[in-house]
């Protein structure tokens, strides 16, 4: 007796067919729906900064990159709740509760750059020198060692 494997099928093929998938593939589609229907609510500035996590027994729960935008969503919240009211999606919304969680990545700082220059290097080196702290010197020395070679 052989395994013989099944046929291999597009994964789109699959997430519409297999129970659970069909299930999370669904609530995916629903919250993208729900999330492009916020974002024309909100204000263009926005819009980067708040997501829709669920919807469930009329309460809205939107998470926002920083206690900034969240103070600025919480002033407008009455006017977004009007507004998200009068979409037929949204009917039977109570009330719209905003979570700060920053994003997990941590976006580079343009222009900021850890090289020592040479000029520096050259500081660190003299300033060694006059250490007498046998720890301190070697500290001091290792980082005047890492100036960029130009």
């Amino acid at each position: 007796m052989a395994f013989r494997p099944h046929a291999a099928r597009e994964p789109l093929v699959l997430l519409r067919e297999a129970r659970p998938l069909k299930a999370l593939f669904n609530q995916t589609l629903r919250i993208t729906q729900l999330q492009r229907l916020l974002d024309s609510q909100l204000q263009p500035a926005a819009r980067a900064h708040c997501r829709l996590a669920s919807w469930r027994e009329g309460t809205l729960l939107l998470i926002v990159t920083d206690s900034h935008w969240a103070t600025r969503l919480r002033y407008q919240q009455r006017r977004l709740l009007r507004d998200l009211q009068a979409i037929p999606e949204f009917a039977g919304l109570s009330r719209v509760l905003f979570k700060v969680r920053p994003p997990t990545t941590q976006a580079q700082v343009a222009g900021s750059s850890s090289a020592l220059s040479a000029n520096a290097a050259e500081s660190l080196q003299d300033t060694a020198e006059g250490i007498t702290n046998p720890a301190l010197r070697a500290a001091l020395e290792r980082l005047a060692s890492r100036a960029t070679k130009r």
